[in-house]
This record gives structure tokens, sequence and C-alpha cells, in this order.
């Protein structure tokens, strides 16, 4: 693994290999969200690691560094909607080959978070379990694709008062499920989740 760390005469040595990591598959609303990063090897950024053990200010921290030293990096997404339509798994490919997509840089190959890929024209996958604690471009895209969704969930606590979204930032904790019963679900909500389609057949309040 050792050549996924940028060491001399390796590809990641190049501004065309890029990280690519999701968050956002496993709750009951909102978007999920691909990050993308190119490091750049001459801008070093110290503290990359899988954004779950980090703290919110930690990440928020490295994610102004990220965006600041990266030689490239963008977001991309899928929609509730397309969550619906395509299901979960396709839609954080369609989020991670949207990301890519959207990078400033002639990116030749993307190494990928998870044992499944995107098919990315013009561009090589790479797959790698639990990348997002392995390979740094990885960990960058896994924290600045955490700091753009939980403040989209955040802002989406203040739209819809009494779902709890700027705690749970839409996971299914005991808070979040006694609001969707009580409440029913909002726009933001899965349908195709199964604790969404149950308060479904609620009445509406959105």
């Amino acid at each position: 693994m050792r050549d996924l760390f940028g060491e001399p005469g390796t590809p990641a040595n190049g501004v065309d290999v890029a990280g690519v990591d999701e968050v956002g598959r496993g709750p009951l609303a909102g978007p999920v969200v691909a990050g993308a990063v190119v490091l750049d090897p001459a801008r070093k950024i110290d503290g990359l690691k899988d954004s779950k053990e980090l703290t919110p200010d930690q990440r928020e921290e490295l994610a102004a560094a990220i965006r600041d030293g990266a030689a490239a990096w963008a977001l991309g997404r899928a929609e509730v909607v397309e969550i619906d339509r395509i299901n979960i798994l396709r839609a954080t490919l369609v989020a991670m080959r949207r990301a890519v997509d959207a990078l400033a840089a002639d990116v030749r190959v993307a190494y990928i978070d998870g044992n499944m890929a995107p098919s990315i024209d013009g561009c090589a996958t790479v797959t790698v379990v639990g990348g997002d604690a392995k390979v740094p471009a990885i960990s960058a895209a896994s924290i600045i694709a955490k700091v753009a969704r939980d403040a989209e969930m955040v802002a989406a606590g203040a739209r819809f008062p009494g779902y709890g979204f700027e705690c749970h930032k839409g996971y299914a904790t005991a808070v979040h499920l006694a609001a969707l019963k009580k409440l029913g679900p909002t726009p933001l909500h899965r349908q195709s989740f199964a604790p969404v389609g149950d308060a479904a057949r609620q009445p509406m309040l959105f």
C-alpha cells in the first residue's frame, strides 16, 4: 500500500490521482454526498484520517486546509428522489462519479473507499476497503464531504423544526424515529427506507 501515500516514483506524486469517499449512505433523510480530492505533494496536510475519528472542530479545520491546499477538490451528490428511484448503492456511485467529474484536474486514477467503484469515463478506479483510514486523499475526501453534508443537515433543522436534523444529521436515532412517528416524513426523508415508508402511511405535514 506504500504507493498510495505518494512516495517518490509513484503515481500519487502527480496531480492526476484522486481520492474519493462518500457520506450519508445510512441516514433516513438527506442526500448522499461524495468528495473527491487530488492532494498536492508539495503542500502536506497534517492530521488526515477517517472523518469519523475527528471531532467536528477538527473536521472543520482540516476541511479548510484541504480546500486551500489541495491541487483540486470537488463534491458530488445524489438527491433523495434519486436515492428512492435507483436505490442507495447506485445513488452513492452516481455521487462519486459526479465528484470526480467536477474536479478541475485531469484525473487518470481514482482511489475509491470501499469495495465497489463507479464507472468514470477516462479514469481508472482502484477500490480500497477501509481507505478512509489508509489513503490520505480518501481521508481528505471523506472530511470535505462530511463537513458539507453536516452543514446542510444543520440548515435542514431550521427548515423542519422538531426532527433534530441539526443533531443527528438524518441518522436513525431514537429522537429521529420518535419525531418521524409523531410528525410524519418531510421532503428530505427517503421514502424507500423502511422507517420512512411506515411513517408515510400517516398524514403528511409537509
